[in-house]
């Protein structure tokens, strides 16, 4: 599980600070007349990735503590329930689509 938590971080820092912004579905078939602040997309996905992260690290760190193994599953598991709609809902918000 650590892995998938280095995996998320490393995937924060190419879109964040990388400008890998082809890693997002969709930005690069997006049409030219629809435009997006990506900076302030690419600030939520950073953000997301790491939060996901914590929450498996501190699901390992957990799990290693109580010598549960199913502290470990539970925590990746609310990882992806939590994040991945919350990415979805905040990316495609208004806030970041931009007026022409």
């Amino acid at each position: 599980m650590i892995g998938i938590a280095i995996l998320f971080i490393v995937l924060g820092i190419l879109i964040k600070y990388g400008k890998m912004y082809f890693l997002i579905a969709g930005y690069n078939t997006m049409p030219k007349e629809e435009k997006y602040n990506i900076e302030g997309i690419a600030n939520v996905f950073r953000n997301v990735m790491f939060g996901m992260a914590l929450i498996i690290i501190i699901g390992f760190l957990v799990a290693k503590w109580t010598e549960n193994s199913k502290v470990e599953n539970y925590s990746f598991w609310a990882s992806m329930i939590i994040g991945i709609p919350y990415l979805l809902i905040k990316s495609n918000s208004k806030k970041y689509k931009t007026s022409d």
